[in-house]
């Protein structure tokens, strides 16, 4: 039994980056000797053991075999007959399919049967062989790849074969969670705005995100957005995303913020009036298709239909400002409107030549609902209930209460933060 540190780990290793999570290949075992020395078995569906130590997965070497559509159609063979070349055969990307003995120590000679070392040289992604066609999971991998690994280029071969995969129908057969898990994990790279431009290079967006994809091409306002083209500064949004380190949550709000813009009669261009509510709707929809987590979802629907209030914000009055932060849920929920406000930032600055500029309006409403919040609303309540009131009269009591402390608090503001009171 030979045990080799296979994907990822190598391939981190290699490129002088931060190895995080080792993965292990076990050939020549069986499910019995590797219990029989302690490892947990874990694999559903093919032999994957839990070190009883580490508890790092060691998978025994196995070979697959394309049975039915989708990421889910294969039999899988594992057996001590099966050699390393072959189980590194079924991989995706040659940059993966690189492995090397245990004791390896980041450098001295590996197992690289498909030349992914010179792929790493070359900063290219490209797929093992045709097996790739077998996985269309395999083509959000590359997508999220080429977030990661920046200066990296999809091999022209790849790029045609991910086409042919998209043309036969093989993306309509991934499952909600697969595509939402390798979306996420793309968002959350350093250029997300990579993962989109693959994705529609070679079809699969318009299949998997047919509300994005209509974005390309959908004039705005030059005065409100340099790029023009909204796809372009969707782009722009989610790159500004990974600058300031944003959480998911943030990073699917700005995905997703526009949406409504896809669909805004052409006669009206390049204006986008009520695209707010209509981002909402469509936002509604793609969340129940992929099974959006509840924090990603509530996060994205306030900035959809809030983002433009929420620039806007340094006009508004006490009275205003108090409506627009009980829309955004803001008094129940600041941790939330914090990313709220995080995501409308990314949308100001992902714009051309705004990239630095200033956004005045974040911290403008955090310290209104700060003030707002101040506000002793358990005093107020108890005074109106001392006076008879009750129901929407308290809650009338505590309005006026927080509008008059938001008044007063704008009033010693100097400009261009001071609307009227």
């Amino acid at each position: 039994m030979k045990i080799y540190m296979v994907g990822g780990a190598v391939r981190d290793a290699l490129l002088g980056r931060a190895v995080h999570d080792r993965d292990w290949v076990v050939v020549g075992g069986t499910p019995e000797a590797m219990v029989a020395q302690g490892y947990v078995p874990v694999g559903r569906d093919f032999p994957v053991f839990l070190h009883p130590t580490t508890h790092e997965e060691y998978a025994l070497a196995r070979t697959e075999r394309k049975s039915g559509r989708g990421y889910r159609g294969f039999t899988v063979h594992a057996s001590p007959e099966v050699t390393l070349d072959e189980d590194l055969a079924r991989r995706d990307l040659t940059i993966n399919a690189i492995a090397a003995s245990a004791d390896w120590t980041g450098a001295g000679a590996v197992f690289d049967p498909y030349n992914g070392v010179a792929d790493l040289k070359a900063r290219v992604l490209r797929h093992v062989g045709p097996a790739f066609a077998e996985d269309p999971v395999r083509i959000l991998r590359v997508a999220r790849f080429a977030a990661r690994f920046t200066d990296f280029s999809v091999a022209p071969e790849t790029l045609a074969l991910m086409r042919q995969m998209v043309a036969a129908g093989e993306v309509q057969a991934l499952v909600p969670e697969r595509v939402w898990q390798e979306l996420a994990r793309g968002l959350m790279e350093a250029r997300p705005s990579r993962m989109l431009t693959v994705l529609r290079d070679c079809g699969a967006l318009a299949v998997l995100l047919p509300e994005v994809e209509r974005l390309w091409g959908v004039p705005q306002r030059a005065d409100y957005h340099p790029e023009v083209d909204t796809g372009a500064h969707l782009l722009l949004v989610l790159d500004m995303a990974a600058r300031l380190n944003a959480p998911l949550p943030v990073r699917f709000a700005c995905l997703t913020h526009d949406l409504g813009k896809g669909t805004t009669p052409p006669d009206v261009l390049p204006r986008h009036i009520g695209h707010e509510q209509r981002s909402a709707h469509l936002l509604k929809g793609v969340c129940e298709r992929l099974r959006v987590p509840t924090d990603c979802r509530e996060t994205a629907d306030v900035v959809a239909r809030e983002h433009g209030n929420i620039h806007r914000c340094l006009t508004l009055n006490a009275a205003a400002l108090l409506r627009l932060l009980e829309r955004c849920d803001a008094l129940r929920k600041p941790g939330r409107f914090a990313q709220v406000l995080l995501a409308c930032e990314c949308d100001a600055r992902g714009r051309g030549g705004l990239e630095d500029a200033p956004y005045p309006q974040r911290p403008h409403l955090s310290a209104a609902l700060q003030v707002a919040l101040a506000v002793p609303t358990a005093e107020i309540a108890a005074q109106a209930a001392r006076e008879g009131k009750q129901g929407t009269q308290v809650g009338e009591a505590i309005a006026s209460a927080r509008t008059q402390a938001l008044r007063l608090w704008l009033a010693q503001l100097t400009p261009p933060n001071a609307p009227s009171a």
